[in-house]
This record gives structure tokens, sequence and C-alpha cells, in this order.
């Protein structure tokens, strides 16, 4: 009965069991561990999250260690490639408030020579600022390389943009573009257009006290080039697409974050309402097959109704959204930091006015616009456009991928790798031009006229990719320029001072104020 009293005195509220006191040391020898077990069990809490973490550690380093260190089967260039997965991107993006090669490029040119290695936006990219290599990099296009750019790039100008496509397709959507900007066209349009345009801007700007050059030159060539492209009336339209493109551009070039609040992310947001506009023209134009052709977009609706296009709708409208980009931006940057070099060298204003008074008098009628023939006589001018796009390095790299180990100066570039070529750094370079920094047009005197990219040259590209607005950007910058010499004096209000974060801007605008000259 023992064993039942016992139970029947169980407190339940502290569980005890009183049991015999050999029964209970039984138990507890069985039960209880011993200080050697305790002991381990201790130290194998310990010692399990410790190798867990030296082993992710040790992974860790050896990540690191091999992306600062990659692997090839040569020689790679000198450099470093940063912080893994950032690299040097912060670098690349520092501002420079001159309009010298940037801080970026001149301390590793100055510390590992003309070509290096580095990382932008996490992939490995080769940077030369050697003239030969340049020229060797653009001539193998398509063989060795093929145009490439980073992700954040093709992610902002759309995976089917023209920079993107290679071989056949390119070449396809090169002449279709040529129908437009061709010399062809240029002859019997655009040079009147162009001319008429910018006599209307420049009297509109006449008649204020003053105008913020940079916008007031964007405005004009969009205006203008969205006309001929799309057929674009910004006072029939209920939405400004300008307004687009200009949040689109404010964050072109800036460090690819996209969350709200940043510049990237507006510039996404920018090219997605740009691109909606641009799908609703399409849309309706498809669906009216009676309609002519009146504009760039037209002829390109025509390619899509092929029995067979060559032609995706994607295709199409990247190649849209890019033209309306590349049409307007870099020709306004580039005449806007032209005029600011104007005002600081009378004494190339008056070299022009000399040209262009000479071309007014030899008129019947010195209002008349200006003619092809006139244009192409423009010699003086030629120089000066020639010093503007020089300095005004409106492109400060042209990428390109290797498309297999290439060997070239003494180096390996691993297939897949990014090559980025630095007109900057040549256009810039005191070996080749003789006081760089300096506006000076004469130093192009004598000299034959470049129609393509040269080794020394490149504010247009080069290559089989030698930008095919070219021409037209000309004829525009010289009908500005003559119209602007001949009829008007200007005095700078405030701003011009720039900035390249790469890309060139003027972060205070640059406001003139016009004169009608006597």
């Amino acid at each position: 009965m023992q064993p039942y009293l016992q139970l029947a005195s169980l407190r339940l509220a502290t569980t005890t069991i009183p049991l015999p006191g050999k029964l209970y040391s039984a138990a507890a020898a069985n039960l209880l561990p011993t200080t050697s077990e305790a002991a381990m069990s201790a130290a194998m809490a310990y010692i399990v999250p410790c190798a867990a973490a030296l082993t992710i550690l040790a992974a860790l380093l050896r990540w690191a260690y091999r992306w600062s260190h990659p692997s090839s089967k040569g020689k790679l260039p000198p450099g470093s490639m940063g912080v893994p997965l950032l690299g040097e991107t912060m670098q690349f993006f520092a501002p420079n408030p001159t309009c010298d090669v940037s801080p970026f490029v001149k301390e590793r040119v100055r510390r590992y020579g003309s070509i290096f290695k580095t990382s932008i936006v996490g992939r490995p990219v080769v940077v030369s600022a050697d003239p030969d290599m340049n020229y060797f990099v653009f001539q193998q296009e398509g063989k060795l390389f093929e145009s490439w750019y980073p992700d954040t790039f093709t992610e902002i100008f759309g995976r089917d943009n023209v920079g993107s496509l290679h071989g056949f397709m390119y070449k396809y959507l090169k002449t279709l573009v040529l129908r437009l900007y061709g010399q062809e066209n240029l002859k019997a349009v655009l040079v009147a257009e162009t001319d008429a345009a910018c006599r209307r801007s420049l009297d509109a700007w006449a008649a204020q006290p003053g105008v913020e050059l940079k916008e007031g030159l964007s405005t004009m060539i969009f205006d203008l080039t969205a006309k001929k492209l799309i057929g674009y009336d910004p006072s029939k339209s209920s939405e400004s697409l300008r307004k687009n493109f200009v949040s689109f551009i404010r964050g072109l070039i800036s460090f690819p974050l996209n969350i709200p609040g940043t510049a990237y992310h507006e510039c996404m947001e920018g090219r997605k309402n740009a691109m909606k506009v641009l799908r609703s023209m399409m849309k309706e134009r498809m669906a009216d097959p009676e309609r002519r052709s009146e504009d760039f977009f037209d002829h390109v609706i025509q390619e899509l109704r092929r029995e067979k296009p060559l032609l995706t709708e994607t295709i199409a409208l990247d190649l849209m959204f890019v033209l309306l980009f590349a049409s307007f931006e870099t020709t306004a940057l580039a005449l806007t930091l032209g005029v600011k070099l104007l005002t600081d060298n009378p004494k190339v204003v008056d070299a022009l006015r000399e040209e262009h008074d000479a071309i007014a008098r030899n008129r019947k009628d010195p209002d008349a616009p200006v003619t092809w023939a006139e244009y192409r006589s423009m010699t003086f001018t030629n120089q000066v456009i020639m010093e503007m796009v020089r300095l005004a390095n409106i492109v400060p790299g042209i990428f390109r991928k290797a498309l297999q180990d290439v060997e070239i100066k003494g180096y390996t570039i691993p297939a897949g790798w990014g090559i980025m070529v630095c007109p900057p750094a040549v256009h810039l370079n005191p070996d080749i031009y003789e006081d760089p920094l300096a506006f000076n047009p004469w130093r192009w005197q004598d000299k034959p006229e470049i129609t393509g990219g040269t080794k020394h040259f490149m504010a247009f590209g080069g290559g089989l990719r030698f930008c095919v607005g070219t021409d037209f950007s000309r004829v525009l910058m010289a009908t500005f320029i003559h119209s602007l010499v001949t009829k008007y004096s200007w005095r700078t209000v405030k701003g011009g001072n720039v900035v390249r974060t790469p890309g060139l801007g003027f972060p205070d605008g640059f406001h003139i104020q016009l004169f009608p000259r006597n």
C-alpha cells in the first residue's frame, strides 16, 4: 500500500513525486547529464555558429578576392575593380565642374596609363584613352567587338534600341533614318526649315528681357525634330511630350537607384510616359490604313505593314524614342556651350560676322533663307563648330563589348568585358591638341573636312556607328550661328557654369539677353 499512499500525496502544483532514496538516486543518475556531457553540449552550441560564420566569411573573402582579381588567359590592363558589386561607380558619376577630362579618368590615366580596367554598375570594363586602341575598336565593329551599354542604359533606352542592335538589323535601321537626316533631305528641305526655326526663336527671345539658352534651344530643336519625326504639334497636344523627355534627361546619366525621389527614378518615369504617348500614336496610325505619309513615323508604320516586316512594334517604338532624344538634347547642349564660348571670345565672333555678313551681302534679298550652297561655303563656321563639339564632349564614353579574348597593346581584354572609349581624353590631350582647353577654331584651318570618326576626333562616334544625325546637327548649328551673328548682339545675364556627371550640364542655366544688331 505504501506506493499508493505516496502517489496519493502527489502535489500537482510543484509536480514533485516523493520516491525512496535508492530509487531516486537511480532515476537521477539516468536522467541528469554528466558534467562532461553538459560541457560538450555548451561547446557545440558555440562551435557550430562560429564554424558557419567562418565558412560564410571565407566564402565572402574568396568572392571579394575573385572580384578584385578577375581571371584572364592573358595579362589584364592595370587598374582597380573597386568594391564588390558597386565597383567604382560612385567615382565615375562624381561631379566635375570643368570642361577638362573627368577626375575619374585623369587620375587613373596618371596612375595606370591610357588603358586601365575598372568596374562600373557591376560590370568589368576596360577604359581606353589611347587613340590607336580607340580606332582599332571602332574598326573591328562586328568582328571582335559589338555595340554594348551597361544594363542601366539599356533599361533607359529600351532593350531593342538601335544601339543594342547589330548586323543587318542595325544597317537596315540606319538606312531608314537616313531618309530623314541624309544629305538629300537636308538639301531639299531641312536647311530651309532649320533656318526658319532659328529665326523665329531668336526673334521671340529678343522681345524678352532674357532667355535661358539651354531651355530655349531644347524647345526650338525638339519642336522642329518632333514635327519631322512624328508630326508633333505642341499647340494641339493635350500632353507635353517634351516635358516627359525633360524628366528623362534629368536622370539619364545618374547613379542607377530606381526608388522614388531619385533622378534615375524620374528618368524611368519620363521614359514610361513618353513611350505611352508614342504607343498611342502607333495604335491610332496602325488602325488607319488610308493615312498618307506625312512624317518619319508614317514611313516606319509602312515598314510594319509589310507582308514580312523586318521591324517589330517594340523596335519601332524604341527607335522613335531614341531619335526624339538624340535629335535635340545633344545639339542643344553643344550649342549652349558654344554660345558661352563665343561670349568669352569676341575675336571669334568678329571672324564669324565677317563670314556671314559677306554671305548676306551676296544675296539679292539679304533676308532670304540660308541655302545649301551658302551652308557649304561657311568655312570658318565649320571650324567653330568642330571646336565647339571638341570641347563640349557631349558623349563622355562610347561603349563596346569584346566578342572574344582580344590581344591589344600588350593586354588581354576577356570575352564579354565592356570597353569604354573615352573621347574627352583624346580631345583634351595636350599631345594631340596644343593648349587643349583653349577655344581656338583656327586650329582646324587648312585641315581636311572630317566626315567620320578618326583617331583624334570622335565627337560623333566612329566606325560603322558614326552618328547618322551628324550632318543635321552641323546644319542646325550653322544656321543658328548665321542668324545670331548677323542680326543680334548679346550679353550674359547669369549662369553659364558647367558640371559633368559625367554628361555635360548647366546647373544654373545660361541666361542671356539679345539685342538687335545695328
